[in-house]
């Protein structure tokens, strides 16, 4: 198996080698973990991936050869009774349905709700508008509708959940996609800036040939190389409804990769909050906190902000508004922090221009960032591009 698993790397472009191999073999025999599939998944990520960039690939590969013996990458499932979010069946709603169904009002009203229903409600529950369960028009559960809830478990459907209380896990972008990056990466050049750095160790060609004629013998002259000063923080919004376009981020991920020597990436979701990460696996476990970024990272970097901006309007203005998590301030503070500290910041919207005005979420982030929102296009990039190399960090 552990044979099969090396081809099966190296058929997905991992360079797998038969020195890993027995590197893999060796530390299984001194039994340097312990006897669990999630050991083995870390000791093992940890030989063969020496690239962040792949670590979706080996996921994937990983999941193949080893199905359904490792299904938990750490986050605890919340605590609420899993016999009643069990599906029973799909109801589907008609627009006339949806019309006369209600928002209980305002992001205060809708957690008071919720915490009062937790607190009485004894069993499982389906169909209805008032406790929480499936199929239903309550603000709570799913498979149902409602305008503005609180979708616990489940798929979503209609993409109107102010909150999402479940286990979700999201995968990393590859950073080797290959395919459609050339026209990307000859957008991305124009924010590129060149300058002089380190030991003069390159020749310098025209000042070796004045000196030469000048003095009558060859007169060697050395420069020091020219390097991309550009610096570049890119974050990436990843999951829900970024997921159709994981593709041609991951295009643009792996052209800013190879443009820009001086990069920093991290992921979010849907919104910034205090927190951003490296690794989507361990997105729970291993985070940054975003003061820590707006201080290590000087003023001259320039900020890349990819998603589609598309949430409850709550992820943006309200405390304890994020999805996901309680976030003590709302994602519109942390936005305006970042503006702060880094005057050259856009956002690339993957969604079609055409359909921003209709997102109110969209317009509100829009307005945040002082309206440099572009779209994720050739276009898009390339005036994008030209907006940062006018503001000066």
């Amino acid at each position: 198996m552990l044979l099969n698993f090396v081809d099966e790397l190296r058929a997905a472009g991992i360079p797998a080698s038969l020195k890993e191999h027995l590197v893999l073999l060796e530390a299984l025999d001194k039994d340097v973990i312990e006897q669990t599939p999630e050991a083995f998944y870390y000791l093992s990520r940890a030989t063969f991936v020496k690239d962040e960039g792949l670590l979706d690939r080996f996921d994937q590969v990983f999941q193949k050869v080893f199905k359904g013996i490792f299904t938990d990458y750490g986050q605890q499932p919340v605590e609420i009774p899993e016999d009643w979010l069990k599906k029973v069946a799909e109801r589907y709603f008609s627009e006339e349905e949806m019309e006369k169904i209600k928002s209980l009002g305002s992001w205060d009203e809708i957690m008071d709700t919720l915490k009062k229903r937790l607190e009485e409600q004894q069993k499982r529950h389906q169909g209805g508008n008032k406790w929480i369960g499936t199929s239903g028009t309550s603000p709570f559960g799913h498979s149902g509708y409602n305008p503005e809830g609180i979708r616990i478990g489940g798929e979503g459907q209609h993409g109107r959940a102010i909150k999402v209380w479940e286990k979700r896990e999201f995968a990393n972008l590859d950073n080797t996609r290959e395919l459609g990056t050339r026209n990307i990466k000859v957008a991305l050049r124009r924010l590129r800036r060149f300058a002089r750095e380190g030991a003069a160790e390159e020749l310098d060609l025209d000042e070796t040939i004045r000196g030469t004629a000048k003095q009558g013998w060859l007169d060697l002259h050395m420069r020091p190389e020219r390097h991309n000063a550009v610096k570049v923080l890119l974050f990436l919004d990843v999951g829900g409804s970024m997921d159709p376009y994981i593709r041609l981020v991951e295009e643009l991920f792996s052209a800013a990769t190879s443009e820009f020597k001086n990069m920093e990436f991290f992921y979010f979701h849907n919104c910034l909050y205090e927190g951003v990460w490296k690794d989507n696996r361990r997105r729970w476990s291993q985070r940054t906190p975003t003061w820590d970024i707006l201080h290590k990272y000087g003023h001259d970097y320039k900020v890349i902000f990819v998603g589609d901006a598309s949430m409850s309007p709550y992820e943006i203005s309200h405390p304890g508004g994020s999805v996901e998590h309680m976030n003590d301030e709302a994602g519109v503070v942390w936005l305006n922090r970042v503006m702060q500290t880094y005057p050259a910041t856009v956002w690339l919207n993957p969604t079609a221009e055409r359909q921003w005005d209709y997102s109110s979420s969209t317009r509100m982030i829009r307005e945040i960032i002082g309206d440099a929102m572009f779209p994720l296009t050739l276009d898009g990039l390339d005036a994008a591009m030209k907006e940062l190399t006018r503001k000066k960090g």
